[in-house]
């Protein structure tokens, strides 16, 4: 077997401060440095705010700084300038490139990072965090088809993924691998007092939250959670709905639902980017995490943080997200509010069913444990480096 500790690794992705999906690549990376040399291509300017229905993708101040032995960090791409991309691509030294593929707006960046690899005869491997784009978008099945014919090697989170990759984009089987989206262990704060936080919240002890976090898109269904909660609240008047995080779209619907369905009382908002810093305070707030999404296809870095949190969590049966929990009764079909309002009944009544899920997930962590994911990415690095170039996906366009 190749001798890993020899191997100087290419990173496109984004890296903290940025935001995107820095928690990913920094959990990530930071596991593989103790097994290989990291070279992490990141941005200094990711792409124009208009580009982002969600506002500006900046910075987040407040991620982890301490520098990590092994990571070497280029923050030197901008959206607006090929120089940079095509510098990155001819001049970084590495044995091979793993491109995080998950924004269309960064396709042409990637298109000329890993065409310039190819040129070197560089093994390029793609993790595919979004086998189909979010919300519908109509081109990125195309512009990912052009990506994937650079690849030699492709990772995915979920079997599903890896069935939609070799169903939808024609790759082989074999050259797809299903490596499982760590839990996000870094923002857990276990020196925090959960009630002083709880107060913080208008939180009181004898109050059941329910927390849906996250970005505030059309396919996370937060519209469905919202009249599965007021059924909740109707027969258990203790029970509290804290929604937090960055609105995509009007928020004006939904406070009309809540209005309408004689909630407001009971429902906590905290609307806006949570910095890294922060999560921890929603999260051990919580008594259980709810991911109602209608459509999904992937693994989701919520339902990855509940788990960091020893969260319990009930989820509908779309993507990857029953994989995160361990009880069938923790499952409901998506679009479905009664069914949801059923399954959090169920649990919240239940002290002992609500602990047992929580117990439940230190077996789910650590399946997501990030050295055995790092273990399992080496394992590709070193199938692409010993696989003849001419091999590599091409087929598909």
């Amino acid at each position: 077997m190749h001798d890993s500790t020899t191997i100087r690794v290419a990173i496109l992705g984004s890296f903290p401060p940025l935001r995107g999906v820095s928690s990913y690549c920094l959990e990530l990376a930071s596991a593989l440095a103790k097994v290989v040399r990291i070279n992490f291509l990141s941005f200094k300017r990711i792409y124009p705010g208009f580009l982002y229905p969600g506002g500006g993708l900046m910075e987040d101040k407040s991620f982890p700084t301490n520098a990590r032995e092994g990571i070497t960090v280029h923050r030197r791409l901008t959206w607006y300038n090929p120089i940079s991309w095509l510098k990155a691509g001819l001049f970084t030294r590495a044995d091979l490139l793993h491109a995080q593929w998950w924004s269309m707006p960064l396709a042409p960046v990637y298109w000329v990072v890993c065409a310039a690899f190819k040129i070197r005869k560089r093994p390029v491997i793609f993790t595919v965090h979004n086998v189909s784009g979010h919300d519908g978008a109509a081109m990125y099945g195309l512009i990912s088809r052009l990506l994937f014919s650079l690849g030699n090697h492709f990772i995915v989170h979920t079997e599903l993924n890896r069935k939609q990759l070799v169903d939808t984009y024609g790759i082989p089987p074999n050259l797809v691998s299903v490596i499982p989206h760590g839990s996000l262990d870094f923002q857990v704060n276990s020196a925090a007092d959960r009630d002083g936080l709880r107060k913080e919240l208008g939180i009181g002890p004898e109050n059941k939250v329910l927390l849906i976090f996250g970005a505030i898109r059309p396919y996370k269904g937060l519209d469905i959670g919202i009249r599965a909660f007021a059924d909740v609240a109707g027969d258990m008047p203790e029970a509290r709905l804290l929604i937090v995080g960055k609105t995509w779209q009007a928020w004006n619907q939904y406070q009309h639902l809540i209005r309408f369905l004689g909630i407001e009382d009971k429902v906590i908002l905290r609307l806006g980017y949570v910095p890294a810093a922060k999560v921890h305070r929603y999260f051990m707030a919580a008594d259980l995490v709810i991911l109602p999404y209608l459509r999904f296809d992937s693994q989701s870095g919520v339902g990855a943080t509940a788990v960091a949190f020893r969260k319990p969590m009930i989820v509908t049966a779309v993507g990857g997200l029953p994989e995160l929990v361990a009880h069938k009764k923790a499952v409901v079909p998506p679009n479905d509010p009664e069914a949801l309002a059923r399954a959090i009944k169920r649990v919240l009544r239940d002290q002992t069913l609500l602990d047992q899920m929580r117990i439940s997930l230190d077996a789910v962590a650590e399946g997501l444990n990030w050295d055995r994911i790092a273990q399992s990415t080496c394992l590709v690095y070193d199938s692409a480096l010993h696989t003849p170039r001419q091999a590599s996906f091409q087929r598909g366009i």
